[in-house]
C-alpha cells in the first residue's frame, strides 16, 4: 500500500482528493493547520487515513511532523494542495497580505516536498501533484499574490520533473477553474459562471479528484513535467 499525503486536506478539494486517493487502495495522511477537527473527521470516514497537523509555513515544525511521518516509511504520492486567499488589487495591497500568500502557497510547497524527496527517491517511484488554479494560468483581478505563488508552482513542477524523472518520479500540475463550493457560490453566480465558462457550469471537486488521482496512479507513468488545466473550456 503506497501511502499519501494531501497537504491543506481539510478543505473542499483537497477532501474529495484524500477520498479518491483511498479509494485507489493508498493510506491518505490528511494535513491541515487550522481546521484539523475537519480532518480528523474525514480520516475516520475514509478509515485508512490519518490526520496531520502542522504549520507548513514554519520549516522547523514541518520538519519534525514530516520526520514522524517518516518513521512509518516514505511518502511515494504528494499533493501540494495547500493554498490560502488574502485578496486585493495590488495598489492597495497589504506587504503582510503578499508575503502570506506566496509562504503558504510557494514556501510550503518547498517546506513540505524538499525532506520527502530523498526517501521517495530510494524507492524509484513517486508522484507529485501541485494544486495550482485558473487565476495563475489566466490572471485575476486582486489576486496578484495568490496568482504569483501558484504560477510560482509551474516553474517548480517544471525543474523538479526534470531532476526526478530517471528516478521514476513523475511532477505535474493541476490548475481548477472555478469549482463548486459554498463560497463560489457567493462569489460566482450562474449567470457570471455561465459568460466565463464555455461549459457553463461549475466544475465539481470530484472531477478534479479523479484527475489527480490519475496522475498519481502507475497509469500516468509518462506524463510529468505539464500543467494541466481543469477548468470547463476556459481560455
Amino acid at each position: 500500500m503506497s501511502r499519501a499525503l494531501v497537504t491543506g486536506g481539510s478543505g473542499i478539494i483537497g477532501g474529495a482528493i484524500a477520498r479518491a486517493l483511498a479509494a485507489e487502495g493508498h493510506h491518505v495522511y490528511i494535513h491541515a493547520h487550522g481546521q484539523i477537527e475537519k480532518a480528523q473527521a474525514l480520516a475516520a470516514e475514509i478509515g485508512t487515513a490519518e490526520a496531520v497537523s502542522f504549520d507548513l509555513t514554519d520549516a522547523a515544525q514541518t520538519q519534525t511532523a514530516l520526520t514522524k511521518i517518516l518513521e512509518q516509511g516514505p511518502i511515494q504520492i504528494l499533493i501540494n494542495n495547500a493554498g490560502i486567499h488574502d485578496d486585493a488589487v495590488l495598489p492597495g495591497m497589504r506587504p503582510e497580505q503578499w508575503s502570506r500568500v506566496i509562504d503558504v502557497s510557494l514556501n510550503g510547497f518547498f517546506n513540505v516536498t524538499q525532506p520527502l524527496l530523498m526517501p521517495m527517491i530510494r524507492t524509484r517511484w513517486g508522484r507529485i501533484i501541485n494544486i495550482s488554479s485558473v487565476a495563475a494560468v489566466m490572471g485575476n483581478r486582486g489576486q496578484a499574490n495568490y496568482a504569483a505563488a501558484k504560477a510560482g508552482l509551474h516553474g517548480a513542477t517544471r525543474s523538479l520533473s526534470l531532476e526526478l524523472a530517471s528516478r521514476g518520479i513523475t511532477v505535474n500540475t493541476v490548475a481548477p477553474g472555478i469549482i463548486a463550493s459554498p463560497s463560489t457560490e457567493t462569489i460566482f453566480p450562474k449567470e457570471t459562471i455561465k459568460q466565463l465558462v464555455p461549459m457553463q457550469r461549475a466544475g465539481q471537486p470530484q472531477e478534479v479528484a479523479d484527475l489527480v488521482a490519475f496522475l498519481a496512479s502507475v497509469r500516468a507513468g509518462y506524463i510529468s513535467g505539464q500543467l494541466i488545466s481543469i477548468n470547463g473550456g476556459m481560455a
